[in-house]
Formats: structure tokens, sequence, C-alpha cells
């Protein structure tokens, strides 16, 4: 049995993230089919997961300030990987892709520094049971490795997905670590969040030990370095 201890808590920062629209597949709140097509390219396994409807997305509009929000993208993607986790082993379950998008403004802060620290520590909580979380920001156009052009996100988002440990390793060259551990990743239904603390701020101190190196400060919150998957 899979365990989620956050949802056994009260949560002071529950109201930062507005939720807009339950898990769609063909959201209406957002304009999504364009770049959805566009992406098809890049990502091999999309195409075939939105044939068969297991590309959804959850809408949020953050409300709150920037450390309640990042409270709140970090619930919300333990919530999307719980959810995912028992799917991943059903049947074309590797095709199941959640998103994470986050709409609204947090005044002097990017979406980018928002999304950063829940990113970082879901992915290290959730990589090692076969769980991979990306990170795209609206507006932004950005490469592969390999130079290809990677169509600019209309919203910034957070992918939940079955990791594939042939190829999601490659994404992480910056955290060896991570990538050995997802290289093997198999799921044997531990509740990943049993050892970490529950205060945000103390789970953000907690995954400081997995950084590279010292993250730089700013007035408004803490950067750490970017490892993302085309999808």
């Amino acid at each position: 049995m899979i365990l989620t201890r956050i949802d056994g808590a009260s949560r002071p920062t529950a109201g930062a993230l507005r939720l807009v629209e339950a898990g769609s597949t063909r959201p209406r709140s957002i304009n999504i089919a364009g770049y959805v097509q566009e992406m098809t390219a890049l990502c091999p396994y999309l195409a075939p997961s939105l044939g068969q409807g297991g590309t959804s997305w959850t809408v949020y509009r953050a409300e709150g300030s920037a450390q309640e929000v990042e409270a709140e993208l970090f619930h919300a993607g333990v919530q999307a990987a719980e959810w995912l986790r028992p799917l991943i082993h059903r049947p074309q379950g590797f095709l199941r892709c959640e998103n994470i998008v986050v709409l609204g403004e947090v005044p002097g802060v990017r979406h980018r520094d928002l999304m950063a620290w829940p990113h970082w520590v879901l992915k290290h909580l959730y990589g090692p049971v076969g769980v991979m979380f990306g990170k795209f920001y609206a507006g932004e156009d950005e490469r592969t490795r390999a130079g290809a052009r990677i169509p600019a996100a209309p919203v910034s988002f957070l992918p939940v997905r079955a990791a594939v440990r042939r190829r999601d390793p490659a994404f992480l060259h910056a955290t060896p670590s991570l990538a050995a551990a997802l290289a093997v990743a198999k799921d044997d239904g531990r509740d990943v969040l049993e050892h970490i603390p529950y205060d945000w701020q103390e789970i953000r101190t907690w995954a400081k030990r997995f950084l590279p190196m010292k993250p730089s400060a700013s007035s408004k919150t803490t950067s750490v370095s970017p490892s993302r998957p085309a999808c």
C-alpha cells in the first residue's frame, strides 16, 4: 500500500494555489493543443499517449506568496505522483502523464523561481521509484542537448510521468547520483515521504543535501540548477 502522509495533516498554505480546472485531456482553461502537437516531434511517447487519452492537465492559479505557492506546488506534485504510481504498472501505463499547470503571478517572482524548489525536491523523492518530473516555463525558447529547438510553452507546467530508464538518466547529467538511481528505479510501494519533514521550509533544507553546489540566494527565492527532460 502506498501512503501519502502529507495528506494527513493540516496545510497552512492551502489556498495559495487555486484549482482552476481538474485533470482533463482537453482542458478548456488553457490553449495547449497546438503546443502539444508541436511537441510530438520531440517526444516519441507523446503521440501514443494522446491517442490513448493518457495525457492530462490540471490547472492552478497562484494566489499566495512565493513560499506558499512553492509549498502548494510541492503538494500538487505529490498528489500527481501518488495518483500515477499504481497506474504505471497497468497495461500502457507508461504512457500516462499528468501536467501541473501554473497560471497567475507572484509579484517580483518568475515562474522559473516558483517551480525550482518544488521540482528539485519532487524529482529526488520520486526518481528512485520510477516517476519523472520535468519543468517548462511559459514563453521561453530553449533547445535540447542536441541543439534542436524546443517549442515555447504557452503556460508554465510540471509534467509528471513514468520514467524511461534507458533515456531519462541522460537528462540528469548535473545530478549523477539521481541518474544512477533512476536507471535502476523500481517502485516497491514505499512511502517516499516517511523520512522527510512536513514543513515546507524544513523540506527545502532537507533537499539541499542533493545540491551539487550551494544555491545562489535572492531576496525572494533560492534558485537551483535545472535539469529537465524534453518530455
